[in-house]
């Protein structure tokens, strides 16, 4: 039988490309002009329950070109989190690897396409391009996991999610450059 899941390493991206070229110089314009990111809520979230719950609830609202920028120290609940938004979203269980190795773990939700990756191993942002990954921003569901890495290179209306220990548990930060799109997806999602 045909797995959803796909992993997916490097493949060649040609720079001389008129898209990839249009790429290239709005990134370099997004770089000359950051975006703050704006505050939309901090939870607590006291065990490992308490985010597959948040992710639950947050999955049923994300679609195509959303993308989730999951940061925080090693440990503090980023894959734990993408798992449960990835199985919340599928409509037959399966398993669910971290991209640590792979890069990128993509997985057919209905027509829904989610892109799972890890950043971490990464030394160019022009990598993120040979994986396909800037096109997925546009069409699928992105979970980055290290995005600080390349932050420049994130969509700006990304959802930044800052994960940070707490005692037994995890608080988790959401932010966005551009919070309008957000704000009422949010609202009954993460208390306000």
């Amino acid at each position: 039988p045909w797995s959803r899941r796909r992993s997916r390493r490097f493949r060649q991206a040609d720079p001389s490309h008129p898209v990839a070229a249009a790429r290239t110089c709005a990134k370099v314009a997004a770089m000359s002009d950051p975006s703050p990111l704006f505050d939309l809520g901090t939870m607590r979230l006291p065990d490992a329950e308490a985010t597959s719950a948040l992710a639950q609830r947050l999955a049923p609202h994300l679609g195509p070109g959303d993308c989730l920028c999951l940061m925080g120290d090693l440990g503090a609940g980023k894959t734990h989190f993408a798992r449960a938004v990835i199985q919340a979203r599928l409509t037959e269980p399966e398993d669910v690897p971290s991209p640590t190795f792979t890069l990128v773990q993509t997985y057919r939700a209905g027509g829904l396409e989610i892109w799972h990756s890890d950043l971490y191993r990464l030394s160019d942002p022009q990598e993120m391009d040979e994986l396909g990954l800037t096109e997925a921003f546009e069409t699928a569901l992105c979970l980055i996991e290290w995005p600080d890495r390349f932050a420049d290179e994130m969509p700006e209306a990304a959802l930044w999610l800052h994960f940070t220990m707490a005692g037994e548990g995890r608080m988790v930060t959401l932010r966005s450059a551009r919070p309008d799109p957000w704000q009422a997806r949010l609202a009954g999602v993460v208390p306000g």
